[in-house]
């Protein structure tokens, strides 16, 4: 079973939840948009990855942020930050035993998930 943490309507998300259910990943979604975002989460996901990871500085959330916010940031920070403006977490975030995998690579998640099978071949990963 997977936790994937993000909003509903982003492209990268929409991508992920039909790769998850084409290959036939149980997985609870949890949208940023309906429900809080879970801040222990947030901070494991920070603690692995560290917050330049967890937070998308390439999006409008990022450049809305003040030149101090941006400059002032750490990780204790970016979870305020993230709890306040959720669109700034790097999405899709996956959450399998209490590891955290951030971003939509096929080949990333394959290897996240543990899926290295017959069933994932070249073809199927299209690699």
């Amino acid at each position: 079973m997977v936790d994937i943490y993000g909003i509903k309507n982003c492209g990268t998300m929409k991508k992920a939840i039909v790769w998850l259910s084409d290959h036939n990943v149980e997985f609870i979604f949890h949208d940023y948009k309906k429900e809080a975002v879970d801040e222990a989460v947030l901070n494991l996901a920070i603690k692995q990855h560290g917050w330049e990871s967890v937070i998308n500085r390439r999006g409008n959330t990022w450049r809305n942020l003040s030149d101090e916010q941006k400059h002032s940031i750490d990780a204790k920070i970016a979870v305020q930050i993230a709890i306040e403006n959720p669109s700034i977490i790097k999405r899709p975030l996956l959450v399998r035993n209490k590891a955290i995998h951030l971003g939509f690579k096929m080949m990333h998640i394959v290897i996240f998930l543990g899926k290295i099978s017959p069933e994932f071949d070249c073809l199927t990963l299209n690699v």
